[in-house]
């Protein structure tokens, strides 16, 4: 990245991620993955002499100022998929690359490599929308590196005289991962999103039926939940009303996770603390009520720790409405 780029850290957050490339040294490249314990594979390209030249053309050309800079996109155009263009666009044929009959989404491949680190994953499933969710092709699921690596190990070439050879003609390790690594900021947390999530359902379970025993609201418990949740909402609604991040603007989180419960909190608070009825806590138990029956049937795989946190909200308004309503009659 540029960081001098005029308001860079609004633009990254926003998804405008302008990417810079950067040249150095193979040898630096090494030792740099070797001290950040990064494996690295080399692929050797079984190309004929014009096509390495212009592959070298394009190298050199692409590594110009004028021409290092360009809109990365996670899914559709990164560090794979850019490389993986260029040396079709330099072959002197046709390529063709071994299907996968193994049926994959791009949240499927993006769990995959997060495999073991619950957190990240649920952090991924709470941005990611509707649109990770749908089946992908075999050059879609290149923009996975180690997929792309697979690919191109059994792609074929088939030239204008329709002669056929390998692409790759040797693949190798030149520096291998010594240990795993954990580098999440929930490392060491001893609980899953699901646990973690399931327990606080709980606590929030055990304050409602003490409400429930005294026939009084605590409405701090909702000042602080509906806060927390309402935060959380301004996150989901502006990846989907204002970024330009890929797979993110389909996002049904967003009937759980929104800015009214920060924008109405003050009423809500405001009623319950004179014990009057609230129409926000019908719609919102309607609502919540409903994302939780339709559960498995929305098009969109959300992470099980989201059921528990529905939970939590739906069964605060729930309690309201029928607390309130003893009280007024």
């Amino acid at each position: 990245f540029d960081f001098d780029t005029p308001d860079f850290i609004w633009r990254f957050v926003k998804g405008e991620t302008d990417y810079l490339l950067g040249v150095t040294t193979y040898a630096h490249f090494l030792e740099e993955y070797r001290y950040y314990n990064r494996s690295v594979w080399q692929q050797t390209l079984n190309l004929t002499a014009e096509e390495k030249g212009k592959l070298v053309e394009f190298l050199m050309e692409n590594a110009r100022s004028e021409n290092r800079t360009y809109r990365y996109n996670f899914l559709y155009d990164n560090c794979a998929t850019r490389p993986r263009d260029k040396i079709e666009e330099c072959l002197s044929g046709n390529i063709q690359y071994m299907s996968s009959d193994k049926g994959r989404t791009f949240r499927d491949i993006i769990h995959e490599f997060a495999a073991g680190n619950e957190w990240a994953c649920f952090g991924m499933d709470f941005c990611l929308g509707q649109e990770t969710d749908r089946w992908i092709n075999d050059r879609q699921k290149m923009f996975a590196p180690l997929y792309l690596m697979s690919y191109m190990a059994s792609a074929v070439v088939t030239d204008i005289e329709k002669e056929q050879r390998l692409l790759v003609c040797d693949t190798s390790t030149l520096v291998e991962e010594m240990e795993e690594k954990e580098n999440s900021v929930f490392a060491g947390f001893p609980f899953t999103p699901l646990q973690t999530f399931s327990i606080l359902f709980f606590i929030v379970a055990l304050i409602t039926a003490f409400e429930w025993k005294k026939r009084r609201l605590l409405w701090e418990v909702d000042l602080v939940l509906f806060t927390l949740y309402g935060v959380s909402g301004c996150i989901v609604a502006f990846l989907i009303f204002f970024s330009e991040h890929p797979a993110v603007s389909s996002n049904y989180l967003i009937v759980v996770f929104h800015p009214l419960h920060i924008l109405c909190l003050p009423l809500v608070i405001k009623r319950e603390i004179k014990k009057k009825r609230n129409l926000y806590h019908l719609l919102n138990g309607i609502v919540l009520t409903l994302f939780i029956l339709l559960w498995g049937i929305i098009p969109q795989r959300i992470h099980l720790a989201v059921l528990p946190l529905s939970l939590c909200l739906w069964l605060r308004s729930i309690a309201n409405l029928i607390l309130t309503y003893k009280k007024t009659g």
